[in-house]
């Protein structure tokens, strides 16, 4: 009989794990065919911005003949940078627009919630931005649209979660990368690698489907064309390593300056003073004059960044002048709130500097004349994986674009370099310094912000000893020993919190006046934690304290008292909250 028990309840587990299997597979079925469409809709959309306001090369080349094309231009991105300006002022949530630093805090506290309303609005303002030509990327917009329709479709399945909010968050990212570089395995290792920061087995499988979903849909259905293609790279020669270990370093020099320009004009921009409306519409204006003599600055650079890999299509002062005005321009519209990313400008700014890189090598280094397209591809990755904090993800995107197992061996050698001494010089990565500017600092990884974004509303108890204002000593020293308690909480008729007292100083208070009532006792504890508090912030508060309970009280400035809870419980609050990490990270049952 318990052996027919026994096969019963593992056929049980079997079907629960099988259902739950079933259900995450199709949110990864789901989520990585809407976030490939609403990517496809994106590009589609900004491209035909592009030719309808005469901002692409294209159509740039055929009304370039006439006279007033670059007031056009100053005019198209002066008025679009306002459009988001006013969507920053009266639209978006928080009054700015939402990105993947957005993503990264949301993976990483477990609640796995994005807004419906910021994520719209903010793919809105991007779509602006972009198609108005501002100097920003498109990867960053959508990634958080990507996470923003992951998020919300795993809250409305029947068995939601935070965790699978979470997953949801990651299926979307994977599809929209993927879908964006026609590379699936770069998808799935930048929602890992940059976005949950731990590879969850549980995330795993629906995180695969959406991105390979995506790679079916943008590389068989729309036939969508990559960003850039290599189909013939030169061999390496042994003696390169050196150099491209050199370009690693002085990539991430560039990188720093590009991040730390980008930071440097949000501080400029808050210092001018001009309304939030205004910010992005001059930097528009700006961008717009600086285009009058480098126009390659418009846009997210795709022509620019496939010119750059051809031989000689710049000569060494041109990559100099347009780098530098990349830079300058993409600082701009960032640090002045236009919507869009850092990682497509930081692809045009590597590949600038790797070109540039590679004419400074040529008569230094044997072979490296014939392999500038290389020492091209090498600048990308060496610029863009810091930019992102994602040097596995680089590394990849540049394999299955290229296919080309020696060129995936000098980029490796560059990023791994790059980032060594970025991380050392900026940290992990430009998401990071945006949190870092919140509050929200991931140094230490992710557990100390889960324990941030989860409070001890759950391990409150609300049976304590009580002691109320005129009550004698002798009664409150009876009722605390009757109960086995060493502490009573002092309260109102309004059960507003007043102090805590000890049962060894109300015993020392009682051999001084054997009648006295609690008024007299004149050293009660006000030492008080609320409903809302953190779990780390009440670990910090337990560690200064001495007593065993700790008051809790409504949020907000109410002082009426909930109820109490045990140093001891907080730690058991702290190890659950690990625990939940760990089985999340490794797929404990």
């Amino acid at each position: 009989m318990s052996a027919l028990l026994r096969l019963r309840g593992q056929a049980a587990g079997l079907a629960s794990v099988a259902r739950r299997a079933l259900a995450v597979s199709l949110l990864g079925l789901v989520l990585g065919g809407l976030a490939s469409l609403a990517a496809t809709g994106f590009v589609a959309a900004v491209e035909w911005l592009n030719d309808a306001l005469w901002v692409s090369a294209r159509s740039r080349m055929i009304h370039g003949d006439w006279p007033w094309l670059p007031w056009v231009t100053v005019a198209v991105l002066a008025t679009g940078g306002l459009l988001v300006g006013l969507l920053n002022r009266y639209v978006l949530p928080g009054g700015r627009v939402h990105g993947p630093p957005d993503v990264i805090e949301v993976a990483q506290s477990g609640h796995g919630r994005l807004s419906l309303r910021a994520g719209l609005a903010s793919a809105g303002a991007a779509v602006t931005s972009l198609g108005a030509g501002a100097s920003v990327g498109q990867y960053g917009p959508l990634v958080h649209l990507g996470a923003t329709l992951g998020s919300v479709i795993a809250r409305w399945m029947p068995a939601g979660s935070a965790a699978l909010g979470t997953i949801g968050i990651g299926c979307g990212v994977a599809a929209a990368i993927s879908t964006a570089f026609n590379a699936p395995i770069a998808g799935i290792l930048f929602a890992h690698e940059v976005i949950l920061r731990h590879y969850s087995l549980k995330a795993f499988a629906p995180i695969t489907v959406a991105s390979t979903i995506g790679f079916v849909l943008t590389n068989f259905v729309f036939e969508t064309r990559p960003l850039f293609r290599v189909d013939v790279v030169p061999e390496v020669a042994p003696a390169e390593f050196g150099a491209f270990i050199v370009l690693g370093i002085l990539g991430a020099l560039v990188a720093i300056a590009f991040m730390r320009a980008v930071v440097f004009a949000g501080r400029l921009a808050r210092a001018s003073r001009l309304p939030v409306p205004l910010r992005p519409a001059a930097a528009g204006a700006a961008l717009g004059i600086m285009a009058l003599w480098t126009p390659e600055v418009l846009g997210i650079g795709k022509e620019t960044l496939r010119f750059a890999i051809i031989p000689d299509a710049f000569s060494a002062g041109e990559l100099g002048l347009l780098m530098v005005a990349k830079i300058i321009a993409t600082a701009l519209c960032l640090g002045f709130g236009f919507a869009g990313g850092s990682f497509s400008p930081a692809l045009v700014i590597g590949a600038l500097y790797g070109v540039l890189a590679g004419y400074v090598a040529a008569p230094l280094v044997p072979g490296a004349a014939d392999s500038i397209s290389v020492y091209a591809i090498c600048g990308v990755a060496a610029v863009t994986s810091p930019v992102i904090g994602g040097p596995i993800t680089t590394i990849l995107i540049v394999f299955e674009l290229t296919r080309n197992y020696e060129l995936t061996t000098a980029v490796m050698v560059s990023v791994v370099f790059a980032n060594l001494v970025s991380y050392r010089l900026f940290g992990r990565s430009m998401f990071d310094e945006v949190l870092r500017a919140r509050g929200c600092d991931l140094t230490m990884g992710r557990d100390q912000l889960v324990l941030d974004h989860s409070t001890i509303g759950a391990y409150i108890t609300h049976h304590f000893v009580e002691a109320h204002p005129g009550e004698s000593l002798g009664v409150l020293r009876d009722r605390l020993v009757a109960a086995e308690a060493t502490e009573a909480q002092l309260i109102d008729g309004e059960r507003n919190y007043l102090g805590t007292i000890t049962l060894s100083r109300l015993l020392v208070a009682i051999a001084r006046e054997p009648n006295a009532s609690v008024d007299s006792v004149s050293d009660w504890d006000d030492e008080a934690l609320r409903v809302d508090t953190s779990i780390r912030a009440a670990l910090k508060h337990a560690e200064s304290n001495i007593g065993e309970m700790l008051p809790v009280l409504e949020e907000g400035g109410s002082n009426r008292i909930v109820g109490v809870i045990a140093q001891s419980v907080i730690v058991r609050a702290y190890r659950d909250t690990m625990y939940g990490i760990r089985r999340e990270e490794h797929a404990a049952p």
